[in-house]
């Protein structure tokens, strides 16, 4: 496959590059610093841009097979945009461009995944210190499941730096469920299967160990 990864640097999408890589796949990197990505490879192509940049995202987009979208930003009290700006800016792209799949990382507590952190991350994280950021991860949600791509909407829960195993759960019904942890390589191998099978398409699974 020809692969985008957008947000491909650090933490889960460079786990999605190096994997990708491994599995022989052919991967573009939009990236704001060419200079963090801590790889160089023969399939792997590192462009310099941002998503908040429309022209940037469609400069990158033709001839891709699937889209990864891996962004992050530092939490903030003032309200953030970057996810759903972001976001309208990669759904136009594709759509102008034919490409259809789509596999996005939002986390636990976007969308119907409210409530199911724990306490402490339901009642003071995820209102106080993270509510701008997950009130925009809300409007990416909203944008992404009113397209007409095939998407897949992972919701990790509390990331760790562990190692890829292979192992976790994809679970697709809440109810009684509280999330855990799971390693930033297994959710990038779970986002690189979607990428081939898109077996969870138009769903938004919680990906916990």
């Amino acid at each position: 496959m020809n692969i985008l990864v957008i947000g491909a640097s650090r933490g889960i999408g460079a786990r999605v590059v190096e994997q990708a890589l491994a599995g022989g796949h052919r991967v573009t990197a939009l990236v704001r610093d060419p200079a963090a990505m801590k790889r160089t490879d023969a399939q792997l192509d590192v462009v310099r841009g941002d998503i908040r940049d429309e022209g940037a995202v469609d400069g990158v987009m033709a001839g891709q097979d699937a889209v990864g979208l891996a962004i992050g930003c530092v939490p903030s009290c003032a309200a953030i945009s970057l996810f759903s700006t972001g976001t309208a800016h990669v759904l136009a792209a594709m759509q102008r461009h034919g490409v259809r799949k789509l596999v996005c990382v939002t986390g636990i507590g976007a969308g119907d995944s409210r409530g199911h952190g724990g306490f402490l991350y339901d009642a003071i994280i995820r209102p106080v210190l993270l509510r701008t950021m997950y009130d925009d991860k809300d409007r990416q949600e909203r944008a992404i499941r009113a397209s007409d791509r095939d998407w897949v909407i992972a919701r990790p829960g509390f990331l760790t730096n562990g190692p890829l195993t292979g192992i976790y759960k994809v679970v697709t019904d809440l109810a009684g469920v509280r999330a855990g942890r799971v390693s930033r390589a297994d959710v990038a191998h779970f986002m690189l299967d979607q990428m081939r099978t898109m077996s969870c398409r138009h769903l938004t699974p919680l990906i916990t160990n």
